[in-house]
């Protein structure tokens, strides 16, 4: 029974992140329990909360004390939870809107990405608060990546490679952690993701332009035959 509704929930969708089995499974377990009267835009809702006590995780750490920086991390995992059934919750009960909740979802993932961004800013110290803001212009980066492959592919894919927002999520929350024991730390653990974030966009941006040449030679030469084939 789990098998079948796990293939349900993801069949729209190729996930080649190093967490996609146990994640998947716990989906498939926590869906069928979700209350009927929480909808898939209730879950995003609680996904967006989680957005909030991200950027005030940030706020209390800065102007209360540096542990509450902890609460961060429940603020991660509050996101995970409505981000990921939104739309599994929706395919479960037969109720998806593919185009509704595509634009929901990459609205809702913006907006998240500047609220966790200028979270960084308010706590982060003199030029650090710069990385803050290429953090989040690396992050829109990667969105625009992976809105151009599934228009030039069909397929929908929301990771690069062996990273996805669950992985950078558990990254990120290891990096709250090591800040609340070692102060200071984020601010060069934010330095070093931003490096990763442009060399990873950077393959993908060459996949993603490749995946363009080859779709343009197939589509002239489909046109050719056509016009051959007409006269």
């Amino acid at each position: 029974m789990s098998q079948e509704i796990n293939k349900k929930l993801f069949q729209d969708r190729k996930r080649t992140n190093i967490l996609s089995v146990p994640e998947q499974k716990f989906i498939s377990y926590l869906v069928p329990r979700i209350p009927s009267w929480i909808s898939s835009d209730g879950l995003t809702a609680i996904g967006f909360v989680g957005s909030v006590l991200i950027l005030g995780s940030f706020l209390l750490a800065e102007y209360v004390a540096p542990w509450l920086l902890l609460f961060g991390i429940l603020g991660f995992f509050v996101q995970w939870f409505g981000d990921s059934l939104d739309g599994r919750i929706a395919f479960y009960r037969d109720k998806s809107r593919k185009w509704y909740g595509f634009a929901l979802d990459i609205i809702m993932d913006w907006v998240s990405v500047v609220m966790i961004g200028l979270g960084y800013v308010f706590y982060a110290p003199g030029d650090f608060k710069y990385s803050g803001f290429v953090l989040v212009a690396l992050y829109g980066w990667a969105m625009i990546i992976s809105q151009l492959r599934y228009k030039i592919t069909d397929k929908y894919t929301i990771d690069a490679g062996l990273l996805g927002p669950t992985e950078i999520r558990v990254i990120i929350s290891l990096v709250f952690l090591l800040e609340v024991i070692v102060p200071g730390s984020i601010n060069y653990a934010v330095m070093l993701i931003c490096g990763a974030l442009f060399f990873i966009n950077l393959g993908d941006t060459k996949k993603l332009l490749r995946l363009g040449d080859e779709r343009d030679f197939t589509e002239k030469k489909r046109k050719s035959e056509n016009t051959n084939e007409s006269k």
